[in-house]
């Protein structure tokens, strides 16, 4: 059981602005309501601009969250845009190699960087749901199905399952205090979908925001990103991408099925679908380029034998589940699970 939760702002700081003080304190009462205690990190409630502006200081939170005795479980607030620039921060003198230990880490879009910063030094994470996102959702209640995998993770340190949800919601547009216990408006949400491939497959997960991983191999966002991202080779080496499944999931922006197709192909250059045992897609918010980004994979990967996986509840479309990184999974397309075996995994809690 989890009994002490860090909250870190290592993308916006958005956490810290008035505007969200009563999803804040919403959450902040959700969580003590398990027995649990929030701990709000140094500068996670410094504001948008401050943390803009000092990169150094998110990465000092991700540190003291690490030291930090009490703090059994680190979770983002939010995901953002520049978090590659705590790089220097957290690698120039090993400063994360040196303050990590086995914690549960948590958090997605953006904090796709913070994944890959932490698989690098031998930590697994667990993707799929932030604090404002999730446990601040405005309806009465976290949404049941997110709920249900957060309550997992928070009482048992793990996930052993995930199946697909029954429904999927339309985005939020509004977050004002008026819109405190509006629910979303539901659709059926049809299961996965196995585009290609075998339907049974299994290796340890890896990967995130589409979005964010573009940002290590263009500097279309940020000139100096990739440069950054290569310079602490923040993107594994090929020969670590062997026999892992590939996740990946789209965020609010809703890329252009050209733009996704861009993505898929500079993964393509890297080798990665050469060597990788399948990809798990998630679903795109709103169901936006559904059928597109399908065609996209197909065509791009352009590997029939590669199995994909498509319309996983992860990421950006709610609701979410929660995916464990670095513990060996076995999908399974026809039963709709995916199952995760955590016998070898060193530090599990």
């Amino acid at each position: 059981m989890v009994k002490t939760v860090g909250v870190v702002s290592l993308s916006s700081g958005l956490l810290g602005e008035d505007i969200v003080k009563h999803e804040l304190e919403l959450g902040v009462k959700r969580l003590q309501a398990y027995g649990v205690k929030v701990k709000f990190m140094d500068h996670a409630l410094s504001g948008i601009q401050f943390i803009k502006e000092h990169p150094e200081k998110r990465a000092e939170d991700l540190l003291q969250a690490f030291r930090d005795p009490e703090v059994d479980m680190i979770l983002c607030a939010n995901g953002g845009d520049d978090t590659y620039r705590l790089l220097p921060y957290l690698f120039e003198h090993d400063e994360l190699k040196q303050a990590v230990c086995s914690k549960i880490f948590m958090g997605f879009s953006d904090t796709t960087m913070n994944h890959f910063m932490l698989h690098q030094v031998g930590i697994n994470t667990f993707y799929g749901q932030s604090f404002l996102a999730d446990v601040c959702e405005l309806d009465e209640d976290m949404l049941p199905y997110s709920k249900k995998y957060f309550e997992e993770l928070l009482f048992t340190g793990r996930i052993k399952e995930i199946v697909p949800s029954d429904v999927w919601y339309e985005c939020r547009t509004e977050y004002g205090k008026d819109q405190l216990g509006t629910k979303l408006t539901a659709h059926p949400n049809q299961g996965y979908e196995l585009l290609q491939g075998a339907a049974v497959f299994s290796g340890e997960i890896f990967g995130g925001c589409i979005d964010t991983i573009l940002d290590m191999f263009d500097g279309g966002r940020y000139a100096d990103s990739p440069a950054m991202c290569k310079k602490y080779q923040l993107f594994p080496l090929l020969k670590d991408w062997q026999g892992k499944i590939l996740l990946l999931e789209s965020c609010e922006e809703k890329m252009s099925p050209e733009k996704y197709e861009k993505v898929l192909s500079i993964l393509k250059n890297t080798g990665i679908f050469d060597v990788i045992s399948g990809m798990l897609i998630g679903k795109p918010m709103d169901e936006v380029y559904y059928e597109e980004y399908k065609k996209v994979l197909i065509e791009t990967v352009n590997n029939p034998k590669l199995p994909i996986l498509y319309n996983i509840n992860i990421g950006h479309a709610a609701p979410r589940c929660i995916i464990p990184f670095g513990v060996q999974a076995t999908v399974d397309a026809h039963k709709q699970k995916i199952q995760f075996d955590y016998q070898n995994v060193a530090g599990a809690l």
